[in-house]
């Protein structure tokens, strides 16, 4: 972490602050003060030498609760008439035709300024308020104005001599519009060998058969979501009439339906709306949609933004402004890009969300209510799943939808016998602060007496937010996503017992301070993060592998596959290859299906596979490497044939949810011609499926049937 830059940012935080706070916007003081609080906590942690430090952290807490109680005896401030919104979106038409303006797109610039005219004319007969009426005739002479500028450059002669010249020389080229990464082959032949991806302008293309797996898979749940294009860049946001979502409103949970009020736009519930005040893992709230894992993955997705300045979450929404940044729609259309089925999808919502019969949002929200990032990230996830009736998920599965990074799973529990807590933490340390990955954790089944005794929920997801080390503790800042709901055990803020002053002044942590507001953050000591937590989820950020390559296919319920391994000729095969120095390199390989609907969503579940932690059975010429803990396995033939077998679960497990990928990590792979073969468990199964190889190394693939 940079203690410079987090000390620019409590105080930009803390003006912020002060100025809402003098105006009498209390909810955004509340906001900003708490923001300034964290970001002088982060930098103490990263070894900030300002003096006094904790005292202003606690006074800007202070303020904070006298403000609270302020909120609640203030009145909040009128909504926006109807009209004042038209001039909203009018504004938003004219800014959208000044881009187009720029980028020579006259027709398309003429249509936006014909429209915020036309809305400015029929807002301006409506309303009574000379003030306002102003505004939309000043607003509406410009842009017409600009349009008639625009019509008649279009009519001159000389643009009419330069059109007919270039059509002299021949058709116009027409613009090929390729997916925002891989690029799709223009090929009708398939290409034999697969070269890895790199950061040539080439790329890697799509074959044929590929192009046919993506094209299917693309409808989930009876919607289509296409990949995610160069083109998708020029999508219209700018309406007259605010947009709604042809595919209708997202499905409600039970929790949801049972105190159901009404569906409402952003202004009708505020007074000033707004994409993202400050990327914040804070922020965050859980309501009553079950999607913990989601929410602590969009938390550590948001601290990892704000840690290492990279825009990993904020990226994926539009519109964006000019600096990238993504920017509140008064016109309601937004698209979100998410990762899903093997290539990144273009999500479109509309920006209505569900309310109960005192107008609190019934969906995740952003402590400070003008937010909207969270809902709707949220909102584009749910609609590709199904609905806010969403069953349950992983760390694993939600980040790789948002960011694309490679998941791994570490099992803390009891019954695997290989973990290591000393190891697994030396590398949780090192790599979290290298950047390199992001952390969740996880609790597995335990008594609602036990979950209160110890302040934790069962089966529920964790961000992981800091790792820390000192005299031999180790130690791990976790956010609970309800934003309430703390470590009750050792080292809590109401622990007497442990704490000592060097290792308060060295977590920065005033135990009275957090004693004040229970925002679910905590900080939870390793040994008992194992006793009594399930599970690790890591995400790996593709960028360590220097090679990649990802193939799409399909298992043939007609013809097999077969469960038998020793007969292979159903199945679908690969060809690695592997060029790497003396003494063998890693290679991870990720086999994940492609979900199409509802039903499989809930069934698919994950296994792991790493060479270190199997045992070996020898039987002919096979070796056999048998996890006693999965039934998955992994054969090596002579040292160069891999077989993963990725489970087709058909019976649900509540505790087993949603896992659908399975990832071979082959630490030192000497280089080599290898075999790779996904199969399903059980045999006429069928269905879609992608392998994405990643190394440090050269890699090539290619399908050998």
């Amino acid at each position: 972490m940079d203690c410079t830059a987090l000390e620019l940012d409590a105080i930009k935080f803390a003006k912020s602050a002060v100025l809402h706070d003098q105006k009498g916007k209390y909810n955004e003081a509340v906001f900003y003060y708490k923001e300034a609080a964290q970001a002088l906590i982060y930098a103490g942690m990263a070894g900030s030498k300002l003096e006094n430090i904790q005292d202003k952290v606690n006074e800007y807490l202070d303020r904070v609760q006298t403000l609270l109680s302020a909120v609640q005896a203030q009145s909040s401030d009128p909504l926006k008439s109807k009209h004042q919104l038209d001039l909203e979106r009018a504004y938003f038409l004219v800014t959208q035709a000044f881009e187009e303006d720029e980028k020579e797109n006259a027709d398309e610039a003429i249509e936006l300024y014909t429209q915020a005219v036309e809305l400015c004319i029929q807002a301006t007969s409506e309303t009574s308020d000379q003030a306002l009426q102003g505004k939309l005739k000043q607003l509406a002479r410009q842009a017409l104005d600009r349009a008639e500028g625009l019509k008649d450059s279009l009519s001159k002669p000389a643009n009419q001599d330069k059109a007919a010249f270039s059509a002299s020389k021949g058709p116009a080229q027409v613009t090929q519009f390729f997916p925002l990464g891989p690029d799709f082959s223009l090929q009708d032949k398939a290409q034999p060998v697969r070269a890895v991806q790199s950061s040539e302008p080439q790329g890697q293309r799509y074959t044929a058969e590929e192009i046919e797996v993506l094209r299917k898979t693309s409808k989930i749940n009876g919607i289509e979501y296409v990949p995610f294009m160069s083109v998708d860049l020029r999508e219209r946001f700018a309406f007259p009439v605010p947009f709604s979502d042809k595919c209708g409103k997202l499905a409600l949970s039970p929790k949801q339906k049972a105190v159901f009020s009404r569906w409402v736009r952003p202004d009708d519930i505020c007074n000033n709306p707004t994409m993202i005040y400050t990327v914040s893992s804070f922020s965050i709230k859980q309501t009553v949609v079950s999607d913990c894992s989601f929410i602590a993955s969009l938390a550590i997705s948001a601290a990892y933004e704000r840690r290492y300045n990279k825009k990993l979450i904020t990226s994926i929404i539009y519109p964006q402004n000019r600096k990238g940044e993504p920017e509140y729609n008064p016109c309601g259309k937004y698209m979100v890009k998410l990762h899903i089925n093997g290539v990144p999808r273009k999500v479109i919502i509309d920006d209505f969300l569900p309310v109960d019969r005192n107008g609190e949002l019934l969906c995740s929200y952003s402590s400070n209510r003008n937010e909207l990032w969270v809902s709707l990230i949220e909102k584009a996830y749910m609609k590709v799943m199904g609905g806010y009736d969403f069953p349950g998920s992983n760390s694993n599965i939600d980040l790789h939808a948002l960011t694309g990074w490679i998941p791994e799973r570490i099992a803390m529990h009891s019954d695997n016998q290989s973990f290591n807590k000393d190891d697994t933490f030396r590398m949780l340390y090192q790599r979290f602060h290298r950047g390199d990955v992001l952390i969740t954790t996880a609790t597995g089944v335990m008594t609602e007496e036990e979950g209160e005794k110890w302040g934790l929920v069962p089966t529920h997801a964790y961000a992981v937010l800091d790792i820390r080390e000192y005299k031999g503790k180790c130690f791990l800042l976790l956010k609970n996503p309800w934003s309430h709901l703390r470590w009750k055990g050792r080292y809590s803020e109401r622990d007497e017992k442990n704490w000592t002053p060097d290792l308060l002044k060295y977590l920065n942590f005033d135990p009275k301070t957090a004693q004040k507001f229970d925002n679910g953050v905590f900080w939870i000591i390793w040994e008992d993060l194992c006793q009594y937590y399930d599970v690790i989820y890591l995400s790996w950020n593709p960028a360590l592998f220097k090679e990649s390559s990802c193939i799409h296919s399909s298992w043939d319920g007609k013809q097999g596959p077969v469960k038998d391994v020793y007969s292979l000729a159903n199945n679908p095969q690969f060809k690695l290859e592997v060029q790497c120095p003396q003494g063998g390199a890693a290679v991870w390989v990720l086999l994940t299906r492609h979900i199409t609907d509802k039903v499989l969503q809930q069934i698919t579940v994950q296994y792991t596979i790493k060479c270190d932690n199997f045992y070996f059975y020898m039987h002919n010429d096979f070796i056999l490497l048998c996890n006693a803990q999965s039934v998955v396995f992994l054969c090596r033939i002579d040292s160069k044939r891999l077989i993963v077998i990725l489970p087709y679960i058909t019976e649900f497990d509540l505790f087993i949810l949603r896992c659908g990928f399975c990832y071979m990590e082959v630490e030192n792979l000497p280089a080599g011609i290898y075999n790779v073969v996904p199969s399903t468990f059980l045999p006429k199964q069928e269905g879609p499926f992608f392998l994405d190889f990643s190394s440090a190394t050269p890699l090539r693939v290619s399908q050998l049937q």
